[in-house]
Formats: structure tokens, sequence, C-alpha cells
């Protein structure tokens, strides 16, 4: 899942970025308001960590009330040094989805990035399931046949974010861009190599349960217990 974090100490932005990548996530960072607004219009965002406090021409609350006029509904999770009742309210009415104030825990910053990732229409739940394969998002624990199965940081992000959507036709494009940071560089043959990887752990070592990964032929992939 691809995360933009919008923060304009470099420091806590650089420690949130690589927090959540040992996690899984894939992670950009930008420094202020008018950056973050161009970058929050993205699609292929999947959660927003906003700073309320931002240098440039619209603060954080302002570029949420943006992007929500805009309609553009990307769970937002504001992050503010400011803690009053008050605060919060104004955060929160200008669209923001939560609120962590900081000092903050890198626990809990994750835990709440992961409920909003849990809000409907994604998935309701910590606990993703297709077929006997399941996914526990809050330990990173995947099963299969009650089977225990290791899989890398980015196996594990590219099968999270096929188990979210379950049976729909995923492109090439859309797992580079949900799966992978805009620095990284991805040839579609990288992805076929980590369809193959996962293939090896979660469908060819249990031949007596249905194959999940499903390669269609000029579309994609899709994961689901029927082809």
């Amino acid at each position: 899942m691809r995360i933009l974090v919008v923060e304009d100490e470099p420091k806590i932005a650089h420690a949130i970025k690589q927090g959540l990548e040992i996690k899984g996530f894939a992670v950009d960072a930008v420094y202020d308001g008018d950056t973050g607004l161009s970058y929050a219009q993205d699609p292929d965002y999947d959660v927003i960590v906003l700073d309320r406090m931002l240098p440039g021409s619209i603060d954080g609350t302002e570029l949420c009330k943006k992007l929500r006029e805009n309609k553009i509904n990307t769970p937002i999770l504001m992050l503010t040094a400011r803690g009053t009742i008050g605060d919060k309210v104004e955060g929160l009415n200008s669209g923001a989805d939560d609120y962590l104030v900081k000092p903050f825990s890198f626990d809990e910053l994750t835990a709440r990035v992961r409920a909003l990732l849990r809000r409907p229409p994604v998935q309701v739940g910590a606990e993703l399931k297709v077929a006997d394969l399941t996914v526990d998002t809050n330990n990173y624990v995947v099963k299969r046949a009650k089977e225990d199965i290791k899989l890398s940081h980015k196996e594990y992000a590219l099968l999270e974010y096929m188990m979210h959507h379950e049976g729909q036709i995923i492109t090439k494009d859309m797992i580079i861009n949900h799966v992978w940071d805009q620095d990284a560089d991805i040839l579609p043959n990288t992805i076929e190599v980590y369809i193959g990887y996962l293939r090896n752990k979660i469908d060819r070592p249990f031949p007596r349960s249905p194959q999940l990964l499903h390669t269609m032929r000029g579309f994609g992939y899709k994961l689901s217990a029927t082809n």
C-alpha cells in the first residue's frame, strides 16, 4: 500500500518514511503545503499522513479542505503539535479522518494508518482472507491451511494489496504505483518476478487448495479462489 507523508521537518519525515517502509509500505515524502497538494491529488495514494503546520501558501488544514472540495477521498491522518480539543475539532472538520498529536508512538502511528486502510470501501477487519489464505495485517502473519508462510517485505506488500482487491484484475502499473514508491526504478518484468515469488509460496506448496494467483493474459493479475 502506498502512503504520502507531508511533513516540513525533514528528520521527522524521514523517520516516518523509514519506519513505514520497514512495515512494508511504499512511502513518498514532501515538505511543504503546495507540493503536498500537488502530490495528494494522485489517486494511487492509499493514505496521506499530513502535518498541520506547513510552509508554503497553504497549511495542512487548508490542504485537507482543498482535497475534500475536489472530491479526493483518500484517508488523511493529521499530525500536529497542537493538541487542544479545539485544534482536533478544527482538523477533523477540515476533512481529516484521524488526528495524532506530537510527540507520538510510532506503533500508534502505524496502528492508525492500518485502521484507515481497513475502513470501507477497502475492507473491514484486521484479518484478510481468501479461501484458506489469511493475512493478519496487525501482526504481519500470513498463513495458508494453518501453515505459516514467510514473505519478504515486498512480497507481503504485494500480497496485501492484492487481497484488498480480491477478484479484481490488477495491472502491472497499478502494482507499481501502490507497492513501490516514486523513486523506485521498477520494470514490468520485476512484477512478473514477484508474482512468481508469491506463487511459489502461497500456491505451489498447497496443491490440494484452490490456486489463488491468476495471470489474466493481456490485462494483469487477479487473486481469487475462482479463475
